[in-house]
């Protein structure tokens, strides 16, 4: 183990209905320097939300009284928490659930069985890419340039805010296209249907408005 530090540890909340892949997986992340709290389904992590904000959201998909989809799914649409990085395990390894992981909300979808140093990399760089875009948020909020304005009753669709929230991330339209399992033509729809909505210029502006109100 490393000597104690005084750098406090990044918190993740781990969800699944499985005790032994729990006790397996904080072990190992624990050892790893992670402080690591769990609940067994969507529902009791939707509890443990209300009173932790954790740095990042390790979730299993097929779970009892609340799935994972539905869980990212509140996840996502509360402001509270939509920021947060979200890395799905799954013993469902098709294309098409990997691609439905990601359009709810996911940012990394992992099929089970997994290599335990596999996860701490993806968690690792989930958490730096967070790291940046808090970093370059804060940048960009001491500039002195004024704040986005766009229409206070502006709703995104849950494509939408997936779609800006690559945007924020510095994705062209043809990697969003790419993660997304979907044509190019269709992210430049989405891209354009937020521009109308929010009276936008253009994708920059876009992922500046995403980064000011905690949606990426």
């Amino acid at each position: 183990m490393k000597e104690a530090t005084n750098i406090i540890p990044k918190k993740l909340l781990l969800i699944d209905d499985d005790p032994n892949l729990i006790l397996l997986v904080k072990d190992y992340l624990e050892f790893r320097g992670y402080e690591v709290i769990t609940a067994e389904n969507g529902r009791e992590a939707l509890e443990v939300l209300e009173g932790h904000t954790p740095d990042m959201i390790i979730c299993d998909v097929m779970m009892p009284e609340m799935d994972g989809y539905s869980l990212v799914s509140a996840i996502r649409n509360d402001p509270k928490t939509n920021w947060i990085p979200v890395l799905f395990l799954s013993a469902k390894g098709q294309s098409q659930d990997r691609v439905k992981g990601l359009n709810i909300g996911a940012d990394v979808y992992m099929v089970k069985p997994f290599e335990p140093e596999e996860l701490v990399a993806q968690v690792e760089s989930s958490l730096k890419q967070a790291s940046r875009l808090i970093q370059h948020k804060e940048s960009k909020g001491g500039d002195g340039s004024p704040k986005i304005q766009v229409p206070f009753d502006v709703e995104l669709t849950p494509t939408e805010l997936r779609v800006v929230q690559f945007v924020a991330r510095g994705r062209a339209n043809r990697e969003i296209a790419e993660e997304m399992n979907v044509s190019q033509r269709t992210i430049e729809s989405h891209v354009s249907n937020m521009l109308g909505k929010t009276g936008l210029h253009n994708r920059t502006e876009l992922a500046r408005w995403a980064l000011e109100n905690n949606m990426a």
